[in-house]
């Protein structure tokens, strides 16, 4: 797999704070930069057989067809793009206007991934998001009418201004829409964004959790009904239309990043670049990995191995956790895991321990509770 990090966005969203620059003025440096460090990376992963190229950021949808092109014929050069690989486009409402598009559909994309977060005027206000409310259902039918089939939206929920009323709205619209994969999320507050600002200043009622395990109980209910599979805490398909680049990261596959602030994982080790872009350009020019290592020890990656395959339907194999690490670590996980079964908020169905649905709802506490701790 490979992550290319585009850093770039129109405007900032006041709950972001993922790594990238409002302004475009080193975008061409930047491509240039993203084509060299493939070039310099690409041993990093053993296998040379890519299943998926994800396009993330920031907001990946500002490149034009013949950028992306040019990234995708680079990574060809040096990997083995599987005939059926998924290769995801983040996009937002805005950018795809008609002829953006159809230039796409010349490019080996075939995947979009649509930040709509919400179908209300006042919401995408108070997000600070580029796009309107009209440009979101119109963004979504337009990819639809040019044969992309593949398409996933994003949903936040759990934000002061979302009643019931207005989150089963938005779920209906992507279900009428008949949206194959819906990815949703609970607003979160992160330190030194602008909407972390505005609370401590009073400006913005605080997050209400309780409001957010409700609606997050809605989504569940609704969208199951509707057909969908919910796979992921946050991700749900219809008729088997899984990500499959985030499915592999959830299953501990190995994957290359590129790009400033981007990560890399081999199994053994974890890599990130740089998260400046004048510094990123400057290192890669001078043919210097502007990157930190972190080699993980064997708690680490088995403490890696709860927190991802948790979070997914198929849950935390047990044969291959013996397998794959010492045998008193399965025991010792059941053990913590205890209280959890007991209250059904854990399963084990198939040699796996699961997630229930009222587990889901405290995913976080339950992980780290079950996490290796060396003394």
């Amino acid at each position: 797999m490979i992550y290319i990090h585009i850093p770039f966005c129109k405007q900032a969203c006041h709950y972001c704070d993922f790594h990238f620059s409002t302004s475009l003025q080193y975008k061409s440096e930047m491509i240039d930069a993203f084509i060299r460090e493939i070039e310099l990376r690409y041993s990093y992963l053993e296998d040379r057989k890519l299943e998926s190229i994800y396009f993330g950021g920031g907001t990946p949808s500002l490149l034009e067809a013949d950028e992306i092109s040019r990234i995708i014929d680079t990574i060809a050069r040096h990997f083995e793009i599987s005939t059926d690989a998924e290769i995801t486009l983040e996009t937002n409402p805005d950018d795809l206007s008609a002829a953006k598009v159809k230039a796409f559909k010349s490019t080996p994309i075939n995947r979009f991934s649509i930040g709509i977060q919400s179908f209300f005027e006042e919401d995408l206000r108070w997000m600070n998001r580029a796009h309107n409310s009209q440009e979101a259902s119109a963004a979504v039918m337009r990819v639809q009418d040019a044969g992309f089939e593949n398409i996933t939206c994003d949903l936040i929920y759990g934000y002061p201004l979302l009643t019931d009323e207005k989150w089963r709205y938005n779920m209906q619209q992507l279900i009428d829409l008949a949206v194959p994969h819906i990815s949703s999320y609970s607003m979160t507050v992160e330190a030194k964004t602008a909407l972390d600002h505005f609370i401590k200043k009073g400006l913005s009622p605080a997050i209400d959790a309780d409001q957010a395990a409700d609606q997050m109980n809605l989504l569940i209910a609704t969208l199951q009904r509707a057909g969908y599979e919910q796979y992921e805490i946050s991700n749900f398909a219809k008729d088997g239309c899984y990500a499959r680049h985030n499915t592999n990261y959830w299953k501990g596959k190995h994957y290359l990043g590129i790009g400033p602030s981007a990560h890399s994982f081999n199994g053994s080790s974890r890599a990130w670049n740089i998260a400046n872009n004048a510094q990123y350009i400057s290192s890669i020019q001078a043919k210097q990995l502007p990157l930190e290592v972190e080699h993980l020890s064997t708690t680490d990656q088995i403490n890696e191995c709860i927190m991802t395959s948790l979070r997914t339907m198929w849950g935390l194999d047990l044969a291959q956790l013996e397998q794959n690490f010492d045998s008193s670590i399965k025991a010792k996980i059941l053990d913590e895991a205890a209280p959890f079964l007991e209250e059904q908020q854990l399963v084990i169905e198939d040699n796996s321990l699961r997630l229930s649905d009222s587990g889901k709802l405290i995913a976080d506490r339950i992980m780290s509770e079950l996490f290796i701790i060396n003394d």
